[in-house]
């Protein structure tokens, strides 16, 4: 079967709406399905965040302070330590007057990725080269 690529398209913010959470949890799961495929076969997921998508991964989220409940900021962690690709839509982000150095990361908890802002080309890319495409 080889590599099925999944591309997870965040375009809502996560205000009112766990759609941000269900897509970074969907896209971390990867890792439960590859125990269930044939040696060589692998299933490659893209976080992507595009459009409003874009207002809720900033760092410096309080929300264990004030609500009780890890923040999307510490989700997007767990994604970067798993290796997860992850991609954020620099237009929209200048959109919305979010400077690059927001993205969080997780050098501290010893992730070798980052979070890549780059052209909505990119972004049309890797849906292109998706096998299935779930927006969210």
């Amino acid at each position: 079967m080889g590599d099925v690529k999944l591309a997870y398209i965040v375009q809502k913010a996560q205000y009112k709406s766990e759609s941000s959470r269900l897509a970074i949890t969907h896209a971390i799961a990867y890792q439960t399905v590859e125990v269930l495929l044939d040696d060589g076969d692998n299933v490659i997921p893209t976080l992507c965040f595009v459009g409003e998508g874009v207002l809720g991964i900033q760092k410096g989220q309080n929300t264990m302070d004030v609500y009780g409940v890890t923040s999307t900021e510490t989700h997007m962690k767990n994604t970067l330590l798993v290796d997860l690709d992850v991609l954020v839509c620099k237009e929209d982000l200048d959109k919305y007057g979010i400077p690059e150095d927001a993205m969080p990361n997780a050098d501290e908890m010893g992730a070798d990725k980052t979070i890549q802002v780059v052209p909505f080309s990119e972004i049309q890319k890797a849906m292109e080269e998706s096998k299935h495409i779930l927006f969210f």
